[in-house]
């Protein structure tokens, strides 16, 4: 029945007792409370329709803020997982919502069916991207672990590697120390013990090993010699280099068997090399070498600095096979 509104409704009342006369009392309050109840339905109606209005803004904000929340996922790996539990929760949350709407406002919903379908539209779709950010998520972990179980690998090479080499300075420091015990009642001018690149470095003057322009050793400079390579037969895994170097002196005209001074600095390499083999140390551990007057210690200015540049080093080089190995250990890693 189509209800009268309230205007129209009490000029029906007033009129009717013209038209047919007084009705009772009764009949009138009848009307008066179904007015009353009309109007009370119409208020409950939209109050209902304002809340359902509301919880519809409010899932559509929710669902803004989700996208929002999406987009963030992207920028940065490392917080991906937290993203996704956060969105996953929105997720629950906007389902929620709209499993609620669905229940309390069949009829608002209804008139608003397709706002609703892009909503479950959206929400599918967010649904989707979700398992694959959770794929990618997985693929992220998997990846992080092999990565970090590379790093404990170099780490632990690392560590090798230190071990190796801090056992290779000691072993160098202990190889200066047996050389300079043995070579000590020597002049500290003629012959000079030092560590220099993780090496031992033994220089020898001209004066102590040398005639001037001869390649034949003197007896106190054999002398010398002989107790170095008693201390390098007990260190086998030393290697030694003999290089002989010069002045710029040019060598006297017809000298024998000599063209200029890297003929003279390699054939006195060449001796000492000899002399100490012939003490005992392994002819495959010794190399000799020439450098002539192409690596000096000071200015050929002065007879002093010339007297410096006319030396024997001997260097002094713990074999490197077990760091090489660790490196090429390393590198395979890679």
């Amino acid at each position: 029945m189509k209800t009268l509104p309230p205007a129209l409704l009490v000029l029906t009342l007033l009129a009717t007792p013209l038209l047919h006369g007084c009705v009772t009392a009764k009949r009138y309050d009848d009307l008066s409370a179904r007015q009353k109840a009309d109007a009370d339905g119409k208020a409950a109606a939209e109050r209902q329709l304002r809340s359902s209005t509301a919880e519809l803004q409010k899932a559509t904000d929710e669902l803004t803020q989700l996208r929002l929340t999406q987009k963030r996922l992207v920028t940065d790996s490392a917080e991906t997982g937290n993203a996704y539990r956060k969105t996953r929760s929105l997720y629950n949350e906007l389902n929620n919502s709209y499993d609620k709407l669905l229940k309390n406002s069949d009829r608002e919903l209804a008139n608003k069916s397709s706002d609703y379908n892009k909503v479950a539209q959206d929400l599918a779709r967010r649904e989707a991207e979700l398992g694959a950010l959770d794929v990618s998520l997985q693929k992220s972990k998997a990846e992080n672990d092999r990565l970090a179980a590379d790093l404990r690998t170099r780490e632990a090479r690392l560590t090798e590697l230190t071990k190796a080499l801090a056992d290779k300075d000691r072993a160098v420091a202990d190889l200066k120390a047996r050389v300079s015990k043995a070579l000590l009642s020597f002049n500290s001018t003629d012959l000079q013990v030092k560590l220099k690149d993780g090496k031992v470095y033994v220089s020898l003057s001209e004066q102590l090993l040398f005639k001037s322009g001869s390649t034949k050793v003197d007896p106190k400079g054999q002398e010398a010699l002989k107790k170095l390579a008693t201390v390098l037969q007990e260190q086998k895994d030393v290697n030694v280099v003999v290089e002989g170097h010069t002045d710029t002196v040019p060598i006297r005209t017809g000298t024998a068997g000599l063209t200029d001074n890297w003929d003279l600095s390699a054939l006195r390499a060449t001796e000492i090399a000899r002399l100490l083999t012939v003490s005992g140390v392994p002819p495959a551990r010794v190399t000799a070498s020439g450098r002539g007057q192409y690596v000096p210690v000071a200015a050929n200015d002065t007879p002093a600095n010339k007297a410096l540049n006319r030396r024997t080093e001997i260097i002094l080089t713990p074999k490197l096979d077990e760091l090489f190995q660790i490196l090429d250990s390393s590198s395979a890693v890679r």
